[in-house]
């Protein structure tokens, strides 16, 4: 059957393939072409990038939005970097011991490059000083005043004694060490001490005389005892002041070095000063004293463990070239962003200090810029909400995660937190930056700057110029061959079919990327110093063969019969519709039997996907418009009067989407007017409820999928696609494709709307009604009124039929109910 209508329809082959003109192309390969430098095709993304980086602005944080491989990554760190250089260094930050609260270290800011300086100097100044205060204590000077303070304080205690002895002579008495302090014992006349039997045979009187002159020299004897602590603590403060003296004298100079290389930072020369006070009173640390102590049963921390304290932790150093920092965090989970306390086991026990705390991500950002992966950062337990509060508080506290969950307060360290001044970009899909958007009330106030990455960009002669720029540059970066412009052109070609648009070019240049590499493997295996467009037509091939098994099982199916698809004939009622398989890195077309049977009813049409629950809300959105346009076009006399039921034939998964609208009222209309559809073409296309065929995606491979099926049923010449015409900038077809509808064996419809497509199907016009609405004879509209007009007295008549037999049975119901009473 031919319809009039088909040539006016009917795409030529320069409708559907957009070639390259190798004209425009000014050079003969990539060996001539400057390469490019910079991102192509995402300018819009570019000035966002360049506005939110520089912008310094609390809340400015950035969010890089866009598909993978569009440059999103690259472009990203080519900007940030070169920004970053333009930049003020960021200081080092270090944490000492707190000699006041040791559980909360001290946090100091130093400048760039000197925080590694500074624990170089003190680490040498604690060496020295632990080299020179034993030898300062060893001096004959020291040891000479020292002895002489010993020697006084000797003198004097043995004065005090002398003193009391005396006394107690003149009372007749004298004073012996006992074990438990100094004893009087009464004396004999002839001066020798009296025994206990000679005390007790002592007359009464004269030993209560003893008695009391025993408790006054007890008395004077602990007012000796006074004096003599007090001369041992007077002694023994003398002989702290002297070693810290000495001490303070052997490392003062040490120290005055250290500080005048830091006089232009107070907080250090404050730390210094603790360190000195801290050194003079462990002065037994440095003279070795725990060193020559007997071995403990169970020894304490050792004396390196001790001087522990005196280090610096230089916890972040930025050097002094570079400008800002820049970091790229891959891994962003709690520790590695936040920093932890780290600690070490001694005899079973865990003990830390300020020497182990650690840097995170943030830390040795900070004053420069992070980059973090979106999706890493919100699947990593903690990191979200902790990201937000840090900040939001402008500042980076380390706390482990196991202090938050702990039951039981633990005492640990707390250190300072740190100031925090960074510039936070998140790298993630449009539709994380839509979910966090909506779902997240801060995101919009700490994250105020989208740079969005667009997938395509225009196909002019100088974006085209850019493909041939980036080739360039990739061919240099990974020493590939150069590219013939014949090559470059068909690369630009397959950039347009990449994004299914004749106008646009794929930014997405990972895909790019992968064609180059495979297009040059191709080369090398012919030996051929040049890559060609014969390579890269057979990268892309080869790329299709590996990745299309299952397309290959689906149409051994349909050749077999297993999968029932006609591509000659005519039959009412059905219609081959397009759908797309896809499968993550492949994608392709099927042909899929839609079909429908009538009966008599209320203009009820019954999907049998929805019923059973396999469709989607697209599709079923796109079935319910049917019944709109049903009912607009014949319902507007008379209620419709028919049934219908259409399912999806030989379909095991659910279905989606709008693109079988139309295929789905052809269907309907083919059964309606009893008019039979050529199966040779197939439908896609969605439908509003005027009948305005509308675009759909996916469009080549739904074109190529049916080509496939009639190639291997073999082509006739009249089979083909109907596709909305507005998908016609879409079309950027295989060769063999555009080689059979060149030679007149397949074809390609683009229709505007519903009658025009049912008039290719059907080869009988749709019919315009006149002014009164009526739709001439043998066309479809016409056809479909009157098999409505048929259906609705059938239906009337069958309600008549049915009416007397409802009265009859109510008749008789009343009767028995009368007897029954």
């Amino acid at each position: 059957m031919t319809n009039p209508s088909d040539s006016s329809k009917r795409l030529s082959p320069g409708d559907l393939y957009r070639a390259c003109n190798l004209d425009s192309l000014t050079f003969e390969t990539t060996a001539e072409v400057e390469p490019v430098d910079g991102t192509v095709g995402q300018e819009r993304a570019v000035r966002s990038l360049e506005f939110g980086l520089g912008v310094r602005a609390e809340g400015y944080n950035l969010f890089v939005a866009g598909p993978p491989g569009s440059g999103r990554s690259s472009t990203l760190h080519s900007i940030v970097h070169r920004i970053a250089v333009e930049q003020a260094h960021a200081p080092d930050w270090c944490y000492l011991r707190n000699f006041e609260f040791h559980l909360r270290p001290s946090v100091i800011s130093l400048p760039p490059g000197r925080g590694s300086a500074f624990a170089a100097h003190m680490d040498a100044f604690i060496a020295a000083c632990r080299r020179e205060i034993p030898r300062a204590f060893e001096t004959e000077a020291f040891l000479k005043e020292r002895e002489d303070a010993v020697r006084d304080v000797h003198r004097r205690r043995a004065e005090v004694f002398e003193a009391v002895e005396e006394e107690a002579k003149k009372r007749g008495f004298s004073v012996v060490a006992g074990p438990t302090g100094m004893v009087t014992v009464p004396l004999k006349p002839d001066g020798q001490p009296m025994s206990q039997q000679e005390y007790e045979e002592l007359p009464e009187d004269r030993r209560h005389a003893l008695e009391g002159l025993g408790e006054e020299l007890q008395s004077l004897i602990g007012h000796a005892m006074l004096s003599v602590r007090q001369l041992e603590r007077e002694a023994q403060k003398r002989l702290e002041e002297l070693d810290k003296s000495v001490a303070l004298f052997a490392i003062a100079p040490l120290l005055s070095e250290v500080q005048q290389e830091y006089n232009d930072i107070p907080k250090v020369g404050e730390h210094l000063l603790l360190v000195q006070e801290d050194i003079l009173q462990h002065l037994q640390a440095f003279r070795g004293a725990e060193a020559q102590a007997a071995p403990a049963v169970f020894p304490g921390p050792s004396p390196e463990d001790f001087f522990a304290r005196y280090e610096v932790n230089t916890f972040v150093s930025q050097g002094n070239d570079g400008g800002a920092p820049v970091v790229v965090e891959n891994n962003p989970n709690y520790y590695t962003l936040f920093g932890r306390v780290d600690y070490r086991s001694q005899l079973g026990i865990m003990t830390t200090d300020h020497t182990m705390i650690k840097a995170g991500s943030l830390h040795c950002a900070n004053g420069g810029y992070l980059v973090l992966q979106a999706l890493d950062v919100l699947t990593s337990p903690l990191v979200w909400e902790t990201l937000k509060r840090t900040i939001r508080c402008n500042e980076i506290t380390i706390q482990n995660l196991g202090e938050q969950f702990s039951a039981i307060p633990i005492s640990t360290l707390d250190p300072q937190p740190i100031p925090l001044d960074i510039k936070i970009v998140l790298v993630g899909s449009s539709r994380i930056y839509h979910l966090l958007r909506a779902a997240d009330e801060e995101f919009r106030k700490l994250f105020r700057v989208k740079a969005d990455f667009t997938g395509d960009m225009d196909r002019t002669p100088e974006c085209a110029q850019m493909y041939a720029g980036f080739i360039s540059s990739r061919v240099q970066e990974v020493n590939l061959r150069p590219f013939h412009k014949s090559a470059v052109a068909r690369i630009v070609e397959q950039g347009s079919r990449l994004v299914e648009h004749k106008g646009k070019l794929s930014t997405q240049f990972i895909d790019i990327d992968d064609l180059l590499t495979e297009a040059n493997f191709w080369a090398a295996a012919e030996d051929s110093d040049v890559v060609h467009d014969r390579h890269v037509e057979r990268a892309i091939d080869e790329k299709i063969y590996r990745s299309s098994l299952i397309e290959e099982r689906v149409q051994e199916a349909i050749d077999d019969g297993t999968i029932a698809i006609d591509v000659a004939g005519e039959v009412v009622g059905q219609v081959n519709g397009l759908s797309v398989y896809d499968l993550g890195d492949y994608r392709f077309g099927k042909p899929t039997r839609i079909t429908t049977r009538m009966s008599l009813g209320r203009g009820q049409v019954t999907n049998i996907e929805r019923e059973v629950q396999m469709s989607g809300k697209i599709h079923n959105k796109g079935f319910m418009i049917l019944n709109g346009y049903l009912h607009g076009k014949f319902a507007q006399d008379r209620p419709l009067s028919f049934g219908a039921s259409l399912v999806f034939e030989q379909s095991y998964d659910e279905i989606d989407g709008d693109s079988a609208s139309s295929a789905e009222l052809y269907v309907l209309l083919s059964a309606l007017s009893d008019t039979p559809i050529r199966q040779g073409i197939a439908v896609t296309g969605s439908v509003n409820q005027f009948g305005d065929v509308q675009a759909i995606g996916g469009v080549n491979t739904k074109i190529e999928g049916f080509f496939a099926v009639c190639t291997a049923k073999g082509l006739t010449g009249e089979q083909g696609v109907i596709i909305p015409h507005e998908n016609v900038k879409n079309l950027m077809l295989r060769k063999e494709v555009v080689d059979a509808v060149r030679e007149g064996t397949f074809n390609v419809w683009a229709v505007s709307a519903v009658e025009e497509g049912i008039e290719l199907l059907t080869g009988v016009p749709a019919g315009a009604p006149d002014d009164k609405g009526r739709y001439p004879a043998n066309t479809i509209n016409r056809r479909c009124l009157d098999r409505l007009a048929q259906m609705s007295r059938k239906l009337a008549a069958s309600s008549r039929r049915q009416a007397p037999a409802s009265k009859e049975r109510a008749s008789t119901s009343d009767s028995e109910s009368g007897q029954k009473v």
